[in-house]
């Protein structure tokens, strides 16, 4: 299935992880990709790998590198630059550039720092990626699409108070922004992933498998879970879908199993 033939996108935060896998997926179905980060030579490696791939070979797509960080405007601008110029055009965004501090132990001590950079990263650079790409995705006749990904912790209490705190505001700007860009022919959407196996958890994998025991699907997340719902989305499949968060979390937001291994453990009389 080849429904990006032609397509030119461009995706933030690509290096590695939910991004790369998406820009992979997306040059297989025939996409020109460019896989931007903060770290250029991540950045590269990312796009060269996509590009040996011989399923991307075989697809027409391929896989360009630059180094953008989504906290400066200026770069944000001249990396949406970059993309039409190279491609002639730009039919899909992909805001998945982010930054998740640690919460301090006590809410009061968490750092102005620490709060404005997760938001300026996370909320404000897909504000800044939208912005700068908006004119050429309404020039794309009628496929411009812009899907970011968000998380459930945007939608629950997980933790990471700045972190969920952006990612909420990215759901909102969703809705409001899809309003507004839908008589440009423009769709906007939201990917809401739950615990993804990513590189960011590579010296924690205890964790990861505690996590999955919660999940009701008895899985954490794959980056090509993510990939699969992004690609759908920015797809003609989603022509008429705009404004929503698609959960893609393993049933994590329907469920509490915590709360029905406790209240069960006891046999029929604990859940009353």
């Amino acid at each position: 299935m080849r429904r990006f033939d032609g397509y030119r996108v461009l995706i933030t935060g690509a290096g590695q992880g939910i991004g790369e896998a998406t820009a992979r997926r997306l040059a297989t179905e025939g996409a020109q990709v460019l896989v931007t980060d903060l770290d250029g030579e991540r950045a590269g490696r990312a796009a060269a790998a996509i590009r040996d791939s011989a399923d991307v070979r075989d697809s027409g797509g391929t896989a360009e590198a630059l180094a953008c960080d989504v906290a400066d405007r200026t770069a944000v601008e001249a990396a949406v630059a970059h993309a039409v110029r190279r491609f002639g055009g730009l039919d899909v965004l992909v805001n998945n550039a982010c930054r998740c501090t640690p919460d301090a132990p006590l809410f009061d001590g968490q750092r102005d720092e620490d709060w404005a950079g997760d938001l300026d990263v996370t909320l404000n650079g897909a504000y800044r990626c939208a912005r700068a790409a908006l004119p050429h995705l309404a020039a794309a006749g009628g496929r411009g699409a812009i899907v970011s990904v968000g998380s459930v912790n945007g939608e629950q209490d997980f933790g990471n108070h700045a972190y969920s705190a952006a990612k909420a505001g990215l759901a909102s700007l969703t809705r409001t922004l899809a309003g507004e860009a839908a008589g440009r022919g423009v769709r906007v959407n939201l990917v809401a992933p739950g615990t993804v196996d990513t590189p960011n958890w590579g010296d924690r994998p205890e964790a990861l498998e505690r996590a999955a025991a919660e999940y009701p699907l008895g899985r954490v997340g794959r980056p090509a879970d993510i990939a699969a719902a992004v690609a759908f989305l920015a797809s003609a499949d989603a022509a008429w879908i705009t404004g929503v968060t698609l959960p893609v979390d393993g049933g994590i937001l329907i469920a509490n199993t915590s709360l029905s291994r406790a209240l069960h453990s006891g046999g029929p009389e604990a859940a009353r």
